[in-house]
This record gives C-alpha cells, sequence and structure tokens, in this order.
C-alpha cells in the first residue's frame, strides 16, 4: 500500500506520497516558507496561499505532491 501524507487547510488537502519523491527540491526552491525538509513536519502549509501552493504542487515532477480541493 502507497503511503501518502495529507496536509490541510481550509480549501485544499495536500497529499505527498514519499515513495515517489525525487528530491528534485522544486518544491524548496518555490516555496521554502513552506517546504522544510529539516524540519518536523516538513511541510507548513499556512505559509502560502492556496493559490501559491497548487502553482507550486503543478510543477512537482515526480508527481509526489498532488491536491484536492475540500467540499
Amino acid at each position: 500500500m502507497e503511503k501518502v501524507i495529507k496536509y490541510k487547510n481550509e480549501d485544499i488537502t495536500i497529499l505527498w506520497k514519499p515513495d515517489l519523491c525525487t528530491h528534485a527540491a522544486k518544491c524548496v526552491k518555490a516555496l521554502p516558507e513552506v517546504y522544510k525538509p529539516r524540519e518536523k513536519p516538513w511541510l507548513t502549509i499556512e505559509n502560502a496561499t492556496t493559490e501559491e501552493l497548487k502553482k507550486q504542487i503543478a510543477t512537482c515532477p515526480s508527481g509526489a505532491l498532488s491536491y484536492i480541493e475540500n467540499k
């Protein structure tokens, strides 16, 4: 079973699949205030707007990051 870690804000839920992650660091470079690989939790979703998060997630080369809209 594939491991999926979820991070939520009011609008979206970010899905991170660590087994798919190639550590290209595009997320860290794009939003360093959100993605902090040396911290736990490494993703602080509240440090960016939903639109900033969506735009960054769309650039994830491995597909390890995705999101779903909360309804």
